[in-house]
């Protein structure tokens, strides 16, 4: 017998298909709030939304390989290509087992220094900007991700390639323009947005083909090849067909370089907004990096494990906050989730942003507790009730690392400096790859007492 979940009420249906243009986050909620399995057509099209763990484990894990990329990530593919965020298939398990061992925990534990220095580095360009003059945390904070990037998966300076972050910018209001019209418009069209795009993409190929040319000379004169970008260049080296392989080297290039730093850029400038509106919380987390971190030095791979609060500070600004919010896929045949039918191309939406808001898994949600990741109340949490960082074989490969920058860069700071927001700034989530934050993060500094 079919089953289908239920669909808003006939007066919630406009505003629902309103919000998918306008107000995504906004829609999610909406579609939370009527039922943990909504259904909401779109004409032909019809939209699952599913937000309990164990519908999440099923279409993420349980039987992922019926799933494929879906609604915005299928657009994301015009900008992106076949890197390794968009493709599917065979393609994608080549790639994710080309860079695997790039991001294996030793590797990562072994650029703890990397990263502790160039967390060392925006406290002290941060330290020197100190006064009543507002200054763009946010932007420090992306600057610090490129260069984090840049060293420990690419083994390459990013300094010199200016722009880059305003190009992705560019990128990613073209994947919305072109999931809100369905991919109908052709980017030669001379919209705002496109014009942008084109002007992006452009300079990106550019900075591309200038990093790929210096690292492919390096590799030649015998550096070492264990670095993502390495293997990615060897990669296309063994294709058959050399203009294939120049395309998706490109492409797996632009999609490392903007997953690789957007999130964690993202999540940061979160975990230290949450830290200047919360300052006993930011107090602790003081307490602890100024005895982890004793003397003023730099933290090493050890000192991770040991700065237990300030990793629960960056699991719940990630909680409120997920760097991956959605996770879209389209189902290849049908299937049965929760004893809803699915018939085969549904549309499926499972989205962290309101599964880690769900007030049946989180006890007053809204309200930002880092004390929920302490090991006692995790363990009696369902699994799929946090996926800040997806589930499943498509399981964010750099996870390792972007939590060791986070924690990192949040230890550092906070035990160094004062972070005061600008008053009146009201930081609004724009659910682009990640929740980014419109209008950047306005902050006075001051040295810590």
């Amino acid at each position: 017998m079919t089953v289908h979940p239920p669909g808003p009420p006939v007066w919630a249906l406009p505003g629902l298909l309103r919000k998918l243009a306008v107000d995504r986050l906004g829609m999610m909620r909406d579609a939370a709030e009527l039922s943990d399995a909504v259904r909401v057509s779109m004409g032909p099209k019809k939209l699952y939304i599913f937000n309990r763990p164990d519908y999440a484990k099923h279409v993420l894990a349980d039987n992922a390989a019926n799933y494929h990329k879906g609604i915005g990530l299928v657009e994301s593919r015009k900008v992106l290509g076949d890197g390794l965020l968009t493709s599917e298939g065979d393609l994608w398990r080549a790639q994710r087992r080309n860079v695997q061992p790039a991001f294996k925990p030793g590797r990562i534990a072994a650029q703890a220094g990397a990263v502790a220095e160039e967390s060392g580095r925006l406290v002290d360009l941060l330290r020197q900007r100190a006064g009543d003059t507002p200054v763009d945390v946010l932007q420090e904070v992306t600057g610090l991700t490129l260069g984090v990037l840049g060293r420990t998966l690419m083994d390459t300076s990013l300094e010199g390639h200016g722009g880059i972050e305003h190009a992705f910018e560019a990128v990613q209001d073209q994947a919305m323009f072109d999931m809100v019209t369905q991919g109908l418009v052709p980017t030669w069209v001379p919209f705002g947005t496109q014009r942008r795009f084109r002007a992006a993409r452009r300079d990106l190929t550019r900075i591309v083909d200038a990093l790929v040319a210096d690292r492919s000379a390096r590799l030649r004169d015998g550096d070492g090849a264990d670095d993502a970008f390495a293997r990615m260049i060897l990669a296309a080296r063994e294709r058959e067909d050399p203009a294939l392989g120049r395309r998706l080297l490109q492409e797996e290039l632009v999609t490392l370089l903007l997953a690789g730093h957007e999130t964690t850029a993202s999540t940061l400038g979160w975990t230290l907004l949450l830290l200047a509106r919360h300052p006993h919380v930011r107090d602790l987390v003081r307490e602890e990096a100024r005895a982890v971190l004793a003397g003023g030095r730099l933290p090493e791979a050890d000192d991770l494990h040991k700065l237990t609060y300030t990793t629960q500070v960056v699991q719940e600004a990630m909680r409120l906050y997920p760097p991956v919010w959605i996770l879209p896929r389209i189902a290849q045949a049908p299937d049965e989730v929760g004893g809803f039918t699915l018939p085969a191309k549904a549309d499926v939406l499972v989205c962290p942003y309101t599964m880690h808001r769900h007030p049946h898994l989180w006890a007053d949600p809204e309200r930002f507790d880092p004390t929920r990741f302490e090991p006692s109340r995790v363990a009696n949490r369902p699994r799929y009730a946090y996926i800040p960082f997806g589930a499943g074989p498509r399981f964010c490969v750099g996870s390792n690392l972007g939590m060791m920058e986070a924690v990192f860069v949040t230890a550092l700071v906070t035990r160094d400096l004062d972070l005061t927001l600008v008053p009146g700034h009201r930081a609004v989530a724009e659910p682009m790859m990640s929740l980014r934050m419109r209008g950047g993060l306005p902050m006075t500094i001051r040295s810590a007492d």
